[in-house]
């Protein structure tokens, strides 16, 4: 029995990418015969290293069983840019830009920005971070950060680095202990140089870390900035879902794709005993979620590590990459990543500069 287009077709048509949900049939490339055997490429549109061998693995059997005699297959992630809000231009050497906001303080919004962006560049992917928490940056330190940034050209820096990411944060430029007595132009201006200013290097997102709230960095985000997508960080409390849903709507308002909701701080488990408890209350999230008609991309624990590991300046991804909490921003990493692949590819590059000249 051999194998042909149509069989490779229909045996792809069989296998579903658990990240997707979808079938590979329009994953594969340079599909290749030689009497039974056959060799193609699988191309996933979002980084995905710890998936590549299960996928691969699930191929081989399908073309095997399709008829074909040796099946080579090889599992590759490509990432590209998207498109982002009308009239604002992409920044050079950032394919997709992630906003991770909140609507109030204190519900692990850093913490989970750090982690995701350590999740997406586990996963393959070269991923930058910035810092826009002009008044409080606390990426530095998350970071395990120290020094200044160099400047090669005397007008724009070189990205910071820490665990494989690239990183901008006015905490680079001050002292720790110095307060930041700013007005709202001087803090608006600041988030556009650290974005624009910085020699981002060739990534395929950027995470910005927002401050919390509503206010004159959020706007500027939103009306100079091309964020690809917008993640909201939440806890189950009715008092921090309230602030969370201004922060989803202003998203909306500007034009900007929520991505989905991450719940922090969802349960605790006794160290001593199992016993689960819900201190912030529960189904919070997943509520909000529902009736914004977004996804609810994970729910992490109130757990001392995630705080430790972050304020040691080795995040729970690094610390612990095999860990129950690690495969949980994992998770979430490549459901974003997975979103943003679906939704509509930037076609701004593509176009010609047009110049009108008089003859």
């Amino acid at each position: 029995m051999s194998v042909n287009e149509a069989s490779v077709q229909s045996a792809l048509s069989k296998v579903v990418d658990p990240n997707t949900g979808k079938d590979l049939t329009k994953a594969a490339r340079n599909v290749k015969f030689s009497g039974s055997d056959v060799a193609l490429d699988i191309e996933l549109g979002y980084p995905g290293k710890s998936q590549h061998e299960p996928i691969r693995r699930q191929v081989v059997e399908a073309l095997k069983a399709a008829g074909a005699g040796n099946a080579s297959v090889k599992v590759t992630s490509k990432v590209v840019s998207h498109a982002v809000q009308r009239g604002v231009k992409l920044v050079p050497g950032i394919k997709n830009i992630i906003a991770v906001a909140s609507g109030k303080g204190g519900v692990g919004k850093s913490t989970t920005a750090v982690n995701l962006a350590l999740a997406l560049s586990a996963e393959g992917a070269s991923v930058g971070v910035l810092d826009a928490d002009i008044y409080g940056p606390s990426q530095p330190m998350m970071l395990g950060i120290a020094g200044r940034p160099e400047s090669k050209d005397g007008k724009r820096i070189e990205p910071m680095e820490g665990h494989g990411l690239q990183a901008s944060s006015i905490g680079f430029l001050i002292d720790m202990d110095t307060p930041m007595v700013w007005r709202g132009p001087m803090v608006t201006q600041a988030l556009e140089q650290l974005l624009k200013d910085t020699n981002w290097r060739d990534l395929d997102y950027l995470v910005v870390d927002l401050p919390p709230g509503t206010g004159d960095i959020q706007l500027t985000l939103a009306q100079k900035v091309p964020v690809t997508g917008a993640v909201i960080v939440t806890t189950p409390q009715d008092i921090a879902l309230i602030d969370a849903r201004k922060g989803l709507k202003m998203f909306e308002k500007v034009g900007i794709p929520i991505l989905g909701v991450v719940e922090n701080m969802s349960f605790h488990t006794c160290p001593k005993c199992g016993h689960e408890s819900h201190i912030f209350g529960s189904g919070g999230a997943q509520r909000m979620a529902q009736d914004y008609g977004t996804e609810l991309l994970g729910q992490l624990p109130l757990d001392e590590s995630i705080r430790s590991q972050a304020d040691s300046g080795k995040p729970t991804v690094v610390s612990e990459p095999d860990g129950p909490i690690a495969e949980i921003y994992r998770k979430i990493a490549r459901r974003c990543a997975v979103k943003i692949a679906e939704s509509q590819r930037d076609m701004t590059s593509k176009f010609p500069n047009i110049v009108v000249q008089n003859t």
